[in-house]
């Protein structure tokens, strides 16, 4: 390996490291650093929806962000463009978050889950791998939303400035109403009431978002490389990240090899496996995983911060729509929105064809 693939494997290793010690300090269990459940957990606390176990401003997204700017900004790549098809990208942030919400993670709580011993994430694994497959081909048949366009820096800040708000509510949790409680809520039960420190849940989220912009980490990318071109600079990053989350796993004892009893996961494997399937083609469709679309947001890439509000505002219709799962399972609605959501994404990359 050269000097680049040894620096996405030791990004890799740190951020399963990471992940795995956050739990430690008080993260739920295989959830040391979710993007899908930690947005939802952001957008409960903003009152977007009332799940009330479900609420806290989770430090390691804006910190995510404001990594991703720091390392752009440290390697000059800090600039602002978009234009490429925004709010259809918006669409498929709210289509790549119900599906793992579905699942009950995303595809870095997948490697996690599976580093627990969860092996109820290798059907997610394998429904991720199909959809981003499905979106290969797509891809293949011309699929493109355009050419994003140089715009203005203004445009650029947005996504680090909601960020430092973000980290500054989390800080001082104003509250306006004393007896309705609010406009910031924190669960006082479920997985939303488990949290690590503020300042070391934020500085791990800064360290993840300098690495990963730096790596350029992204596992649908990753797949998506792998089957065009052979290409495995990507998976050798993630494959480190389950290696690292393993190894620390097993030391601290949190390792539970099995399907059943797996902390914030539930063992219906069909929906396990058509939820990753959204997310896969999703992802692919916006031109990256969920931790890619924050990364790319905190270099100045407007669509996608488009597609990270998606993934907000899907958190909210998850939950307002009894869309997300729980341990006992998926629900009726959450199946019908994942197939509808298969449906639409399927549409979008066949008739958004290059002529």
């Amino acid at each position: 390996m050269d000097r680049r693939d040894w620096f996405v494997v030791g990004t890799g290793l740190l951020i399963g490291v990471l992940a795995a010690v956050l739990v430690k300090l008080g993260n739920p269990g295989n959830m040391g650093f979710c993007i899908a459940c930690f947005i939802r957990d952001i957008a409960g606390s903003l009152g977007l929806h009332r799940a009330a176990i479900v609420q806290y401003i989770r430090p390691e997204i804006p910190g995510l962000v404001l990594g991703a700017f720091i390392a752009a900004l440290v390697g000059r790549e800090f600039r602002s463009k978009g234009g490429s098809g925004s709010i259809i990208r918006f669409f498929l942030g709210i289509f790549m978050m119900i599906g793992a919400l579905v699942f009950l993670g995303c595809p870095l709580r997948m490697l996690l889950r599976l580093g627990g011993g969860d092996l109820n994430a290798l059907l997610g694994l394998a429904g991720f791998i199909v959809g981003i497959i499905a979106g290969v081909e797509l891809l293949k048949r011309g699929y493109n939303l355009g050419r994003a366009q140089t715009g203005s820096i203004v445009g650029a800040l947005v996504m680090p400035f909601i960020a430092v708000v973000l980290v500054l509510l989390a800080i001082y949790k104003p509250v306006f109403n004393a007896e309705a409680g609010g406009p910031i809520f924190v669960s006082a039960e479920g997985p939303g009431s488990l949290y690590a420190p503020l300042a070391i849940s934020l500085a791990v989220g800064l360290i993840v978002g300098f690495l990963a912009q730096r790596a350029r980490l992204c596992l649908s990318g990753g797949i998506r490389d792998f089957a065009l071109t052979k290409d495995t600079y990507l998976l050798k990053g993630y494959g480190a990240i389950f290696i690292g989350v393993l190894i620390t796993n097993l030391i601290l004892g949190y390792f539970n090899l099995g399907f059943a009893d797996q902390p914030v996961a539930h063992t219906d494997g069909i929906w396990n496996f058509l939820g990753m399937t959204l997310v896969g083609l999703a992802a692919i469709l916006a031109g990256g995983c969920p931790l890619r679309q924050l990364v790319m947001s905190g270099q100045g890439d407007t669509d996608a911060g488009m597609t990270v509000l998606g993934m907000l505002v899907g958190a909210a219709l998850a939950h307002n729509f009894m869309l997300a799962s729980s341990p006992a399972g998926p629900t009726l609605y959450g199946k019908i929105v994942v197939i509808l959501g298969l449906i639409i994404c399927a549409g979008i990359g066949w008739y958004c064809r290059e002529a």
